[in-house]
């Protein structure tokens, strides 16, 4: 089993230093999903999300965050003590924090293999190895029968806000244009299937890069084993029908919601 690193919580925001980044976890694990699903990586959770998915597995990294604040150099040296060769930074949403850029420099410059998992709503020039880029879909979208996951959210407020925001074509495309990606969908029925080709569709017009069927991911949305149970097998169908990858969420199959995996 993973183990956490403790981060004490921040009292305000407002004690930031300007090189730090708000990180909520650092461990080591398997990556669950994607294209490097069962490859073992040390992972930088940060804090803060500009979205509300109802679905969220990490609302304790994003609209009820618990952090402390770390700089870059304290960062790289804790990744260097779990040692192997990749990094996976995620969150919440990395890519709203500016010293984000130069963390993912120093790693690189260490030689390590960084994943970025983002929403694909910002855009930061630094390096990245492998952007795991998950477009939101319209059923992410929290209502009042669907509140974000965790807690006491207001609901009406973020709905609106989460919808004008989830999609930003401008900056997937200077995303998949400028690092080697992967587009990665959470499926919660078939229906999503018809705005995701329309995305992709969207996406291929406005890009120089090639989206090969291959670069798509279909992933079952479940942060538990039973939620999972339930839209697997529709999703693996799905994957099949359109020729496009499954993935799994290796994580939960083993460890089922547990914090730090």
């Amino acid at each position: 089993m993973p183990v956490n690193a403790e981060v004490e919580p921040s009292d305000t925001d407002t004690d930031a230093p300007v090189d730090a980044l708000p990180v909520n976890e650092v461990f080591h694990s398997l990556q669950g999903e994607g294209k490097l699903a069962g490859v073992p990586s040390t992972f930088v959770r940060t804090s803060g999300c500009n979205l509300r998915c109802w679905f969220c597995d990490s609302y304790h990294t994003s609209w009820e965050p618990t952090h402390g604040w770390e700089s870059v150099d304290s960062l790289v040296e804790r990744v260097d003590e779990h040692g192997g060769e990749h990094v996976v930074v995620t969150g919440g949403e990395p890519m709203l924090h500016d010293p984000v850029v130069e963390l993912l420099a120093a790693l690189s410059g260490r030689g390590y293999h960084t994943t970025v998992e983002t929403n694909g709503t910002i855009y930061r020039d630094t390096h990245v190895d492998l952007a795991s880029i998950s477009p939101k879909l319209a059923s992410s979208t929290p209502t009042e029968a669907r509140p974000p996951a965790g807690g006491d959210a207001a609901v009406g407020s973020w709905a609106e806000r989460h919808e004008a925001d989830r999609l930003q074509y401008d900056t997937l495309a200077a995303l998949v244009e400028s690092y080697a990606f992967q587009l990665k969908f959470v499926v919660t029925g078939r229906e999503d299937l018809a705005e995701v080709e329309a995305l992709l569709a969207e996406l291929r017009g406005v890009t120089s890069a090639t989206i090969r069927d291959s670069d798509v991911l279909l992933m079952p949305e479940g942060a538990t084993r039973e939620a999972l149970a339930e839209t697997c097998d529709l999703t693996a169908e799905l994957a099949l029908e359109h020729g496009y990858r499954y993935t799994p969420r290796l994580h939960v199959d083993l460890w089922n919601d547990a914090p730090g995996t």
